[in-house]
This record gives C-alpha cells, structure tokens and sequence, in this order.
C-alpha cells in the first residue's frame, strides 16, 4: 500500500472535521428558525464545539499512546460521526449543545492522533510531501463550508450539513481498519490528571474566550473574567508542568528550536490567516452585497492555489531550505493579507481572484514549512506529546485571529456609533492581521541556517555520510 494513502485517509478526516466547523455559520439562521430559538442563542453551538476541542485535544496523545493510534483515531472517528447524526436529529437547543459537544471530542481526538498516525507511517525524508496534503483540507474546508451551507440549508435542509457526515465517516473507519497500524507505546507513564483539568481549564477559558470577543453573546465583563480565568490556569499548568516527570503537554519540548519555531512563529501567522476565512466572507457580503453563493466562489481561490502548491511545496522548501522559505514567504504571505485591504466594489473581479489565488499558494506553502518542520528534531516517543502540543496552539491562534478580526471590526463600528458593519471598517482589521502574521518571520529568524535538515533527502544522506567520516559531527 502506498505510504501516502494513509496520509489521503487522515487528510479526508480533516477535512471533514474542518469544513463541519465552518459549515454550520452559514446555516445558523435556518437552524434557528427550525428550533425557535434566537439565531445569537444558536451561536453557541459553535463555542460549546471549540470548548470540547480545547479540554480534550491535550489528552490526544496520552490516549494514542495508551491504547494505539488506529484504535483512538478509529474511535475519534466513530463518535464524532455519531455526534454529527445526533446534531441532525436535535429537537432543541440543548440537545443541539450536547450533540455539538459530542462532535468536538470526536473531533479533538481525530485531529492530532491522524497527524501522529502520519508521522508514524512516513519517514522523515518524506514528510514535507506527506503533510503538505494535509494544508490542502485545513485550507478548503473553511472556504468551502459557507457556501455549501448556504445551499444544502437553502435546496435541502440543514440537518442535512451532518447527514453528509455518516457515509465519510463509515467510510473512514473501513478505511483506518484496513490500511492504518496500530502504533502504540510500550511504557506509558500514569494520565496526568491534574495536568488535564488545568489544562482543560485554561485553554477552554482563552477558547472560548477568544472566540466571543467582539459578538454580542456575552457580557464584556463575563468575557474578561474567562480570558482571566484561562490566563491563571495556564499559569498553573505551566507551573505544574515544569515540575511534573511526565506532563500532559510537555513545555520542555519548546526548548527545540525547530519545535519553538512551530508553536510560537506558527501562532503568529496562524492569527492572520485564520482572520482571513472570517474576514472575506464578511467584506464581500458586508461591505459590498454579495450573496453567500457569489463570496463562497472568490474565496474558493483560496483553495486552487492550496492544491497547486501540492507537488511544488517539497521541491521548494529542500531547494531554499526551512529557515529561508519561512522568514521570506511569511513576508509574502502577510504582504498578501493586506492586499485584500485594497478591495472595493470597483475591483475587477479576476483581480481578486488572482490575489486570492496566488496568496493561497503561499500560504499553503508556509503551512506546510511550519507543520513539517516542528517534528524534525522530535524523538519517536515524544512523537504523541508534540503532536498534541502543536494541535492545541494551532487550534488557539485560530480562534485568536477570528478574535483581533472581529474586535477590530467592532472598535471600527463603535467608533461610528453605529451597529452596521460597512466596507471602510474591513482594511484596518486586513492590515492588523497580516502585521501580526509578518512579525512571525522575527521568530523563524532564530532558526540555525540548517533546520529541518533531517527532513530533505539530500541533506539527510550527506549527514550519514559526514556522520561515518566523522563520529563526532552531528547531523
């Protein structure tokens, strides 16, 4: 069986786990209407989801690890198709809250142990080609799922937007059982459990947090009360884990500096791309009166140059090396963000579809530096822990874009005295974001001029070569 076949199934998984999270914005009002309930209300739903993704993504790897990687990764996919029927057969919005939740622990699991499931299944020296499918579903989903919505809410019904989930999910499950190992480790230390409520704490409260700055779900008060009480968890966590032999997320693996790299350069430039799928939607309809349909197919751009850097990210990165390739193109890629800023409803249609398009080939090819290269100095063991650690400040940066977006755009509306968002309130949120996705190429500017060499062939085989010449070089 081809290697990249295990890399297609997870990439599918993700994909299915993505698009549902954008999938639903769209299709708030009809579910709404259909359960009586205030369309604001209804946005819960979508926080009670990403509040499962931050309590149970850290626990990931110490349940891959404890029970095999094809179990936890073929469970994670059971439930979170058995929440998405339930979401379809909701009666209420408790029930519709419940079920939600349901999905995201599905969805906590099935993310990082897939990830893991790769890194296992791959060497390292193919790596960058095997996770740079994995940019492509993270990218299309968001992109994709609006629109979608729209329709199947508009033609259809909405509990049709999890039906669609059942037949990928058996098929997935078929597919893990067939072609996935069962990667498991032979001494797993004890579940750290106070790490666990600490951490569930701590990264619900910025979750969630995060994600409601900005919307009129809650009061400022309550806001700045979760975003504190987040802060001091993970103060304790922090605490906790730095004196703890086996943490639940291990802050020592940050002291790696292609690790470090991931994490902190990777939250920077996640916080712009992750405002842009936010962002554009809303400036085209918004700003300038587009329907849903219309925006959902610029935006697709997005996802054209995704899977047109597909074949070219490997090449590139082993061609200009990690560190070049991640401090020039985050550049790029930011100068890209801002350009959606000099939108108006005068520009030429193929003059935001190129912009759209090249910028999503870019950032593709960013992703797919940052993803790789935060596992080439991982040891086999540490393997699960990492992943782990990278899904959790992946999954905080995108929720801290939307954040900086929507709070820029609420500054720009209060300032107006108003509550209608118009077009002028869109370029200071596009130029915020990509400043803040550009000041990532300071963190990659750290990196040693050989990073992420273990990852390229060529460089790889000349290690082993200088490494039997000489015992004492280092590869």
């Amino acid at each position: 069986m081809p290697r990249y076949f295990v890399t297609l199934i997870v990439a599918v998984a993700l994909f299915m786990e993505t698009m549902d999270s954008t999938i639903i914005a769209t299709s708030l009002p009809a579910i709404a209407a259909d359960l009586g309930e205030d369309p604001i209300s209804l946005k819960l739903a979508l926080t009670s989801y990403l509040l499962s993704l931050a309590v149970f993504i850290p626990i990931s790897g110490w349940m891959a690890d404890r029970f095999g990687a094809r179990t936890v990764f073929r469970a994670a996919i059971i439930v979170f198709t058995l929440g998405s029927a339930a979401c379809g057969f909701a009666t209420s919005l408790v029930d519709f809250i419940l079920f939600r939740v349901v999905q995201g622990m599905g969805g906590a699991m099935m993310v990082p142990v897939g990830r893991l499931v790769i890194l296992r299944s791959v060497p390292k020296s193919e790596l960058i080609s095997a996770l740079a499918w994995l940019t492509i579903p993270a990218l299309m989903g968001p992109v994709i799922g609006p629109p979608l919505g729209g329709l199947i809410s508009t033609v259809f019904s909405w509990r049709w937007i999890f039906w669609i989930n059942i037949p990928i999910g058996l098929l997935g499950i078929y597919l893990a059982t067939r072609f996935i190992d069962n990667f498991r480790e032979d001494n797993v230390p004890p579940l750290d459990v106070k790490g666990f409520f600490l951490s569930g704490i701590g990264l619900a409260g910025l979750a969630f947090g995060f994600t409601v700055i900005g919307q009129p779900l809650f009061p400022p008060a309550f806001v700045v009360g979760l975003l504190t009480a987040g802060a001091i968890a993970c103060a304790f966590y922090v605490r906790h884990a730095l004196s703890t032999p086996a943490p639940l997320l291990d802050l020592r693996l940050l002291k790696i500096d292609t690790f470090f790299a991931n994490i902190a350069g990777g939250f920077l430039f996640r916080i712009g791309v992750g405002a842009s799928p936010f962002l554009l939607p809303l400036f085209f309809q918004l700003g300038f009166g587009m329907t849903p349909l219309q925006s959902g197919l610029l935006t697709f751009a997005t996802a054209v140059g995704a899977i047109a850097m597909k074949t070219t990210a490997a090449p590139i990165i082993r061609r200009f090396g990690y560190k070049r390739i991640l401090i020039w193109n985050a550049l790029l890629c930011s100068t890209f963000v801002a350009a959606s800023a000099l939108f108006t409803a005068a520009t030429p249609v193929w003059v935001i579809l190129a912009v759209l398009l090249v910028g999503g080939f870019f950032r593709s090819l960013e992703f797919t530096a940052v993803n790789s290269i935060a596992y080439a100095d991982i040891e086999d063991e540490d393997m699960s822990k990492a992943t782990s650690f990278a899904s959790v400040a992946q999954q905080l940066s995108i929720s801290a874009g939307v954040a900086v977006g929507a709070f820029v755009l609420e500054i720009e509306r209060l300032s107006r005295g108003t509550h209608e968002v118009i077009a002028s309130d869109f370029p200071p949120a596009f130029i915020l974001v990509a400043a803040l996705a550009g000041s990532s190429a300071l963190v990659f500017m750290r990196l040693p001029k050989n990073a992420g060499a273990s990852l390229s062939v060529r460089a790889h085989k000349v290690g082993e070569t200088r490494k039997s010449a000489d015992p004492v070089s280092e590869d």
